[in-house]
């Protein structure tokens, strides 16, 4: 089967804030060059950016600085983060606000005397949350796709990456081949350059944030390409997740941290506060604590009727809470609830991937003409991400890789692809088409179980090593499954069956990467060992495609454990 080919100077895959950051940046700097997006859904309709509501951390008030949103990253991220990368996102974040403001046309929300207000966000020690009410990520999405509708920036939509093609040698990119949902042909586009900036998206558990079409295609494929993947244990799962029945997508999406940097409660089934005796920070303490203080609660058996716990906001005033979270009170309206007036239930949900592809501050990779930004990076949060560092990692990355990509370009030539690969990769996609239909939402659901029971909040070495096991049972039976309709316009079943193959592949990565850290530390909690090992010999888990993990050494090129940049704290 010979797929259709074009060509392109720099094609970036994804269309979140990393994306169309890039695709601005690359093209500011170098307009001549042919740039295309490539994404699964629709430019500016998709992916998780457009989902975030709470906001954008970044140090604008007099009070604030680079140095302590430096320190509340790194000692946030309990001393894993790259210090470079983190540097870079706390510098650079202030640049990147100021151009969605004063060049992009965002409009945050602002004091009474004009200047930006910024919230306040659990794990941070000043209020540095720049936001649009609780709907920021709509605000910044709806900006970028303006600009990028603008410019000559060509678009590949419902276009589904499944392979990074090498050259013949190995030794550099070629470019990517793609499914066309649209018509089920092949493409394969050779570029000079590519962005990885997929987004990550840790749908495999059974409540999660994300948007259905995240299933960590970038990371298989990554992985596929023989590239190295770090932090990959650490998957955090923000407190507030909706929970409203088995029976509506809803369940699972998240109520935005600003709920409780405003003052919200957590209670019990028995509608009692919890949080006080987890931790002196309660209810605003960092995700991986309040995470798991739910879990252990619901394990209790302090549950509410659909088995999750509740968040109270009615003591802050009904009128407060309708006028500075009308998107929460809007959504939990939807399914029944009333977040201003009321108790809403809520779940601890699968939110968002510290770990991703190994990556230098100028997001070049170990693969020549690959680079990353955004979530399917690995490096900038270590074991916990600050609420807010999120679109502000993505915004940061995106922009420094499209001016790098445009700047490397310049001396390089289109590469010619391994034909064979390309072969092999449509022979794996076409997998489903010969093989015996089967159920795909059962092994969904295997899926499901395994990730949350066996490789959630709470971990430890026999549930590891059962769910790996449950894993390869699973990849097996997936390859013994095929897809009845052979239709290819449209085939939602053969995509069900590669989101499974990508989620299955990095499932088995957070999994081997978690049995490797024997240590408890932010995200990853091992209940056999509970305790965080030395803060000054701090190392990173490395994992490739045949599961073999290295522990890396954290440099620490900025700061020492015990040291602080702050000069009150020095």
């Amino acid at each position: 089967m010979v797929p259709q080919t074009r060509d392109s100077d720099i094609l970036i895959l994804g269309a979140g804030g990393a994306g169309l950051f890039a695709a601005l940046h690359a093209h500011q700097a170098a307009p001549e060059l042919g740039i295309t997006v490539a994404v699964k859904g629709l430019l500016g309709k998709c992916g998780c950016t457009r989902m975030v509501q709470g906001g954008y951390n970044v140090a604008l008030a007099a009070e604030d600085s680079v140095e302590r949103h430096f320190m509340d990253t790194i000692e946030g991220g309990k001393w894993l983060p790259d210090q470079e990368l983190a540097w870079k996102l706390v510098t650079l974040a202030i640049e990147r606000v100021h151009e969605l403001e004063n060049e992009l046309g965002c409009f945050f929300d602002r004091n009474p005397d004009g200047t930006v207000h910024q919230k306040a966000f659990a794990g941070q020690s000043f209020d540095r949350t720049v936001h649009k009410g609780d709907l920021t990520g709509i605000e910044i999405m709806n900006r970028l796709a303006e600009q990028v509708w603008a410019r000559r920036i060509q678009r590949l939509e419902e276009h589904r990456a499944v392979e990074l093609i090498k050259t013949s040698g190995g030794d550099a990119i070629a470019g990517v081949l793609f499914i066309d949902m649209r018509t089920g042909d092949y493409v394969f586009v050779r570029a000079r350059a590519v962005l990885l900036a997929t987004g990550g998206g840790p749908t495999m558990y059974r409540y999660h944030t994300p948007s259905g079409d995240k299933t960590c295609d970038g990371l298989a494929m990554a992985l596929r390409a023989g590239l190295a993947l770090r932090d990959m244990e650490m998957v955090q799962f923000h407190p507030t997740g909706l929970l409203a029945g088995a029976h509506t997508r809803m369940t699972g999406t998240v109520l935005e941290e600003g709920l409780r940097g405003a003052g919200g409660f957590l209670l019990g089934g028995n509608k009692e506060r919890f949080m006080p005796s987890h931790d002196p920070k309660a209810e605003r303490a960092t995700r991986d604590v309040v995470s798991r203080a739910m879990f252990t609660e619901m394990r209790k058996g302090n549950t509410t009727p659909h088995g999750g716990l509740y968040i109270s906001m009615a003591h802050l005033g009904p009128e407060r809470v309708r006028r500075e979270f009308k998107g929460m009170v809007e959504r939990c309206a939807d399914c029944g609830f009333d977040l201003a007036g009321a108790l809403v239930e809520v779940v601890p949900t699968a939110h968002y991937m510290m770990g991703g592809v190994e990556f230098a501050p100028d997001c070049t990779t170990a693969l020549p003409g690959l680079f990353v930004a955004g979530e399917d990076s690995g490096g900038v949060h270590g074991a916990n991400r600050l609420g807010g560092n999120g679109v502000a990692n993505s915004t940061v990355f995106g922009a420094v890789a499209g001016d790098r990509m445009a700047a490397w370009v310049r001396n390089q030539r289109f590469r010619q692809p391994d034909g064979p690969a390309i072969d092999a990769a449509i022979a794996r996609c076409e997998r489903p088409f010969g093989t015996r239909a089967g159920d795909l939402e059962v092994l969904r659901e295997r899926l499901f179980d395994t990730m949350w029971e066996r490789v959630g909040i709470l971990r430890n070495a026999s549930g590891l090593a059962q769910g790996l096991a449950e894993l390869d049972a699973l990849d097996a039976e997936l390859e013994r499954t095929g897809v009845g309709d052979t239709t290819r316009v449209f085939n939602l079943s053969w995509h069900d069956w590669l989101n499974l193959q990508s989620l299955v592949a990095v499932s088995r990565a957070i999994t081997q990467a978690a049995a490797a850290r024997q240590e408890s530390r932010g995200a990853h909690y091992r209940e056999d060992f509970p305790h965080t090992g030395s803060l000054e010999t701090s190392a990173y888990t490395s994992i490739r495609a045949d599961g073999t993990v290295a522990m890396k050494p954290v440099a620490f090129t900025r700061v020492r454990p015990g040291q602080s940049l702050l000069k009150h704290a020095a």
